[in-house]
């Protein structure tokens, strides 16, 4: 009966200490929606379609990647209109920065709507909720709010501790 009641101190030690670090860093912290009143942001990127192991992937990102510090305050956003299953399923996502015009040969996403709900998240990369949590989470607030939301998820890369999800509301 003692070994039972040590193992059980033990798993509670084990599962308060797994708890405490998940909450440090930041697997608690709320997602914060709100409506914004204006249009989302025009956005010069490259869609890339392909395998998500595909090194034109990575070409892709680095490509945008390098265009941040020539647009100081400029944040990299990503579209990702098909999500593969697996990896080596098909996917198709533009890479982009929140610039008014296009630079160079890069395409322009502009919306049409007047308006979006914007989602923060705060927390360690590894703590942070899926993008299906925070999408249900949109599509929650958005019911609540009886306001229709275009099916757009713009993923906005803060830092490595913040992503802000802009949908667009038609």
């Amino acid at each position: 009966m003692k070994k039972v009641g040590i193992a059980l101190g033990i798993l509670f030690v084990v599962f308060a200490l797994a708890f405490y670090g998940f909450d440090r860093l930041g697997g608690n912290n709320p997602i914060l929606i709100e409506l914004v009143d204006s249009p989302p942001p025009t956005l010069s990127g490259r869609t890339y379609k392909g395998i998500p192991l595909d090194k034109k992937m990575a070409e892709t990102f680095q490509e945008i990647e390098a265009l941040v510090p020539l647009n100081p305050g400029k944040k990299i956003h990503t579209i990702y209109y098909l999500e593969p299953a697996g990896k080596l399923d098909t996917l198709v996502v533009f890479v982009g920065l929140d610039l008014p015009f296009p630079v160079g040969d890069l395409e322009s996403k502009s919306f049409l709507e007047s308006s979006y709900l914007l989602a923060t998240i705060r927390g360690n990369k590894w703590v942070m909720p899926g993008p299906d949590t925070v999408k249900g989470e949109l599509e929650k607030f958005a019911k609540e709010k009886n306001l229709t939301l275009t099916g757009i998820f713009i993923d906005k890369i803060i830092s490595e501790e913040e992503v802000q999800v802009i949908a667009p509301i038609r």
